[in-house]
Parts: C-alpha cells; structure tokens; sequence
C-alpha cells in the first residue's frame, strides 16, 4: 500500500499502525532527510533477511545501518562513545548524518554475524522519527537505489511505489525525497574521519 503522512504533522494513527505493521515482520519504504529508504524492526529477523534480499545485501559482509530517535538509545548497540565523538553527533543531529561506531555484542546477536561497526542514523524527519519512537527501537535502513546509472536515487514515492509495491508491504508517501545521501562519518576506535561527503556538511 502507498500511505501519504505530511511531516510536518504526522498522523498518530498511521504512526501507530505501522508500527504495528512493523512489529508483525513487514517491510517498509520510507522518507529520510536525504534519500528514501527501505527498513524493518531490526528484532525481527525473518523481515531482516527480507530486506536483504530485496537489496541482495549479505547480512555477514555488508554495512548496515540503523535509524534511531535520539541518541538515548544507542548504548543499546555500540561500545563506549568518547566524549569528542558524542559531542560531535550531539551537534549535528538529527541531520543528514550516518556516523559508523564500534558495535557492542548485541548486534552480531541480531544479524547472526561478527560485525564489529554499525551505522546510526537520527533523521531530521517527522515521519521516521515518530515511527520510532511509537515502535520503541530503531529499525534497520538502507537507501533505495534506482536502477538508472545516471540518476542515483529515486526521489518520486509513487515511482518508488510502482517500483517495490510487489516486494515491500507499505511505502510511505512522505513528499519527494532528496537525491544527496548521508554524509558518512567513521567514528570507529575514537577517530572522527569523513568516508563520504553527503547532504550533511559535519559540524566539528
């Protein structure tokens, strides 16, 4: 189903029933502050495994990134952050930011793997954010790719919808989406180091 949320005030109700949808395994398409994205309740893992096929992504190799609320929360997934790279991710987010850390042990647990970083995001987005927040944890997030050489991302959700509508179960129709992705901050054993220029334009 295509659902149309306006960020700037989005619906309690379709918040929680997505939410809902997600806590049930189903897959989502959905607007960032860069680039749309396709996620799932990282919790579940037969929708995880989904979402990795959809993307032929190995869930043992390849990065993967988390959308979170706040920064309450990602003790829940990383090691200790010290105090300049906190300081540095207070300042920028939410933003157009994905700032790899060390991960804990809790996140091989969730992808059965020995990832030894993780990717979060905190999305300076309504919609997402407010999905969070009602579902109670991140969800998983990699971007929605076009298939055109030329243009990267696909930014139209009804394109996206006539595109994913036979592989995802809801694509959220949030507005156009943007086609610069998050900038990519390496924030792994205390360093702070740009990996890719984005959207984001880091605040030190």
């Amino acid at each position: 189903m295509l659902l149309k949320i306006y960020p700037e005030n989005p619906n309690p109700k379709d918040i929680r029933f997505i939410a809902e949808e997600l806590r049930k395994g189903k897959v989502i398409i959905y607007p960032t502050d860069t680039i749309y994205g396709i996620g799932c309740d990282i919790n579940n893992t037969k929708a995880v495994e989904r979402v990795a096929r959809i993307k032929n992504i190995n869930l043992k190799k390849d990065h993967l990134s988390f959308i979170c609320y706040d920064l309450s929360h990602i003790s829940d997934y990383t090691k200790n952050i010290n105090n300049n790279v906190f300081k540095i991710m207070k300042r920028n987010l939410p933003g157009p930011f994905t700032f790899i850390l060390d991960a804990n042990s809790n996140v091989p647990k969730l992808f059965k793997n020995n990832k030894k970083t993780v990717g979060i995001r905190i999305p300076d987005n309504n919609i997402i954010r407010e999905l969070i927040n009602e579902l109670g944890h991140p969800i998983l997030s990699t971007s929605v790719i076009d298939d055109d050489e030329i243009i990267e991302y696909t930014t139209d959700p009804e394109l996206i919808y006539e595109k994913y509508h036979k592989l995802v179960d809801i694509v959220i129709d949030g507005g156009f989406g943007d086609n610069s992705p998050s900038t990519i901050v390496n924030c792994t054993n205390g360093d702070v180091e740009l990996i890719r220029e984005g959207k984001g334009i880091l605040e030190y």
